[in-house]
């Protein structure tokens, strides 16, 4: 499991990165807008990083937030910062 929470580590924290950037780089010269020029998908985007980084510290990461069940590997190599297992974020998405 270690292996691959670094791996799922390494990833939210490059893309954080990436978004914190791009905040950064999109300010308006105003200060009206404290996000930057961050869509609400981006920001969003950076919420469920900084969750999944703190779940991981908690030592919650890959645990379904609703049935308590494992996350799967697969789904979180392709999604690290998920937080429902695959039945349940069907069940959630409704």
């Amino acid at each position: 499991m270690d292996v691959w929470m670094n791996e799922a580590r390494e990833a939210l924290l490059q893309r954080r990165s990436r978004l914190r950037r791009r905040a950064d780089q999109d300010k308006p010269r105003v200060p009206q807008d404290a996000a930057g020029g961050l869509s609400k998908g981006d920001l969003q985007e950076l919420c469920d990083i900084d969750a999944a980084l703190e779940r991981m510290k908690a030592g919650e990461f890959g645990r379904c937030a609703r049935c308590g069940g494992p996350i799967g590997r697969h789904r979180l190599r392709a999604i690290p910062e998920a937080r429902y297992c695959l039945t349940c974020s069907g069940l959630v998405a409704r």
